[in-house]
């Protein structure tokens, strides 16, 4: 492993007590509510914040162990920080604060401004090469932060909401070039993120994080397949249903059944993608109507309750059961729009269904 972190801090009332393994050219996300501790994470292993406990490894290199008095500071660390707040230098345009990095670790002046130049034109900032931060807007501040920190060639790149400011072409690209370059250079990465999308887009592994403990960590596959509590399931965009299997049927409550087959009974949990709920809106007349199904598909009735937005398509919140999400596309087949209170027929189909028991607390 590059970096082998026991993360133990206490500061306000508040404990992290986080272990980490990252190896070359791998990237862990971090991902976990308002308050659990991610930033701080982060801010331990850059060494702006000093750990009370615990010991943190960079390629062999002990960079922060309390038990033996040893702290290196945080620009003797081969680490590469972006900061929620990007904290440009405001005195330095783009260029020289890309080329600060460089120049610190000894780079020649020419040297220092062709590596900024390089990264300044890979992020599609090269035009702001003389502006200083207080012109840029937030996405143009946010790319040249990355720029800075990537300039250095850390060996841990440690990221804190690297993409909250860009669009969603922008995005777009900054992913693929950091993926690509922890990939290329065999740096390590860990990426704090809000967003699931980021998070499975990037990550090797996924660690999830609540009150200062890791409640979850595996790849984004087996972390979005089998979530351990709903508020995972929330964070990740993914339903989380739990129900009762009795028989060939998981009761999921209020008359609702799903056929299920060769599964044992008693308390069973399944996470469903909002895209495998299908919905209909019922039509002018119609009256709602439940039981319907097939062999393996359940449709029962009920009503939208919210309308998330998300570009050409939108996420329905349903009624029933409560918490359920639906990723349809923003137009009616008869060109209409979904609105709520609509009375509406949802469906899931028992084969999309991956039930698993509800892990032991």
């Amino acid at each position: 492993m590059t970096l082998c972190a026991d993360v133990d801090v206490q500061l306000d009332g508040f404990h992290e007590d986080v272990h980490l393994d990252v190896a070359d050219g791998e990237v862990v996300a971090v991902l976990g509510p308002n308050g659990a501790g991610k930033t701080t994470l982060l801010r331990a292993l850059g060494g702006v914040l000093p750990l009370t406990g615990g010991r943190i490894v960079l390629d062999d290199t002990v960079l922060d162990d309390p038990a033996q008095g040893v702290l290196v500071p945080p620009e003797r660390r081969s680490c590469g920080l972006v900061f929620q707040e990007h904290l440009l230098f405001p005195h330095l345009d783009a260029l020289a604060n890309v080329a600060f990095g460089p120049r610190r670790r000894g780079a020649s002046k020419s040297d220092a401004v062709a590596v900024s130049r390089d990264w300044l034109e890979r992020l599609d900032v090269a035009h702001l090469a003389h502006q200083r931060p207080h012109s840029l807007s937030g996405g143009q501040s946010q790319r040249v932060a990355l720029a800075r920190a990537l300039a250095t060639g850390p060996r841990l790149l440690l990221l804190d909401e690297p993409m909250a400011a860009l669009d969603v072409t922008q995005r777009s690209a900054v992913r693929r070039l950091l993926r690509d370059h922890v990939a290329q250079s065999g740096a390590s990465c860990v990426l704090v993120t809000h967003d699931p999308l980021d998070a499975t887009a990037l990550s090797d592994t996924i660690v999830l994080v609540d009150a200062g403990r890791v409640v979850q960590r595996g790849t984004a596959a087996d972390v979005t397949r089998r979530p351990v509590s709903p508020w995972v399931a929330r964070l990740l965009g993914v339903n989380l249903l739990r129900g009762q299997v009795r028989g060939r049927w998981l009761d999921l409550g209020a008359g609702l059944a799903v056929p299920v087959a060769g599964v044992p009974e008693g308390e069973q949990w399944t996470a469903l993608s909002p895209r495998s709920v299908t919905v209909i809106p019922y039509g002018i007349g119609d009256s709602p109507r439940g039981g319907q199904g097939s062999a393996s598909r359940t449709a029962w009735s009920t009503k939208v309750v919210s309308i998330q937005p998300t570009g050409d398509r939108v996420l329905l919140g349903l009624d029933y059961p409560a918490g359920l999400w639906a990723d349809v596309p923003a137009q009616l087949p008869s060109g209409g729009r979904w609105t709520e209170g609509m009375s509406v027929q949802a469906s899931i189909d028992a084969t999309d269904l991956d039930l698993f028991a509800p892990p032991s607390v």
